[in-house]
């Protein structure tokens, strides 16, 4: 069992926190490729028809996870599963007044932050060149907001009032992209900046519309702005650049992948 007395038992819990959190985004990851499954297709159906060593193998996971997880939340006092949001039912009609309503909003984010952002920076370019089109990389603004107050967007109140929870919480977030600005509440890391730029590929490979609609339909769906696609993936491949910072990939081909595969 470790213990706080010991530098090595520190360490090992540092790591050990490090590996939970790469756990999680694997299984939010597992989670929403579940989703799409079972948007597409019924429980009777995947039984019945789905390939029974893939379905032994699915199942035998999703047991082992269970029962491992089960047993840390009766260790732990008050650590009870949170219930999965329930799914949107706005209409149709609702749904498309949603999406240009955050069309706007990142338009309009995008316009006026753009005169404050600076180009990165050499170093900065330097180590995202292995990831990323120097194109893309000359075209990205940042901007150093340095804890000032980020407010809720102006559609919030009418969200809400629709029933709507878990909208997410700028003011909490780690980096916000606007098309090719980037945001940053506080200090900005090589994680942070990746994980932003993930996005930036996103817009310019999906465009605005498609990003935002393919964004909102999904949030609606699952109730949580982490379980996107969109979000999944830029977590997915920030959690593989972190793993190897010195193993080059290309995240315009892994974003176009996604979308020609549509996963997104």
């Amino acid at each position: 069992m470790f213990t706080w007395s010991d530098r090595e038992d520190r360490v090992a819990i540092v790591q050990m926190n490090a590996e939970l959190r790469h756990a999680q985004l694997e299984m939010l990851s597992a989670e929403c490729a579940t989703d799409r499954l079972r948007l597409r297709f019924s429980p009777d159906d995947v039984a019945r028809y789905g390939e029974q060593d893939v379905l032994r193998k699915a199942v035998a996971s999703a047991t082992a996870l269970h029962d491992f997880y089960s047993y840390i939340a009766r260790q732990v006092s008050g650590l009870n599963p949170i219930a999965p949001p329930r799914a949107s039912c706005l209409g149709e009609e609702e749904v498309v007044a949603a999406i240009k309503h955050v069309r706007h909003y990142l338009h309009d984010q995008r316009r006026e932050y753009r005169p404050q952002g600076a180009p990165l920076s050499e170093d900065q370019r330097i180590r995202m060149k292995p990831f990323f089109l120097l194109a893309l990389l000359a075209e990205i603004r940042i901007v150093e907001l340095r804890n000032q107050p980020i407010p809720e967007p102006p559609f919030y109140a009418e969200g809400k009032a629709l029933g709507l929870t878990n909208l997410p919480e700028l003011a909490h977030m780690a980096s916000l992209t606007f098309e090719d600005v980037v945001l940053f509440p506080n200090r900005i890391t090589d994680r942070r900046l990746f994980h932003a730029l993930v996005h930036a590929v996103q817009f310019k490979v999906l465009g605005l519309e498609r990003y935002t609609e393919l964004f909102v339909r999904s949030f609606l769906r699952t109730g949580s702005h982490v379980s996107v696609p969109l979000e999944m993936h830029a977590f997915s491949l920030e959690s593989r650049f972190a793993k190897d910072p010195d193993e080059p990939f290309s995240v315009e081909e892994m974003v176009r992948l996604w979308t020609n595969q549509g996963r997104y």
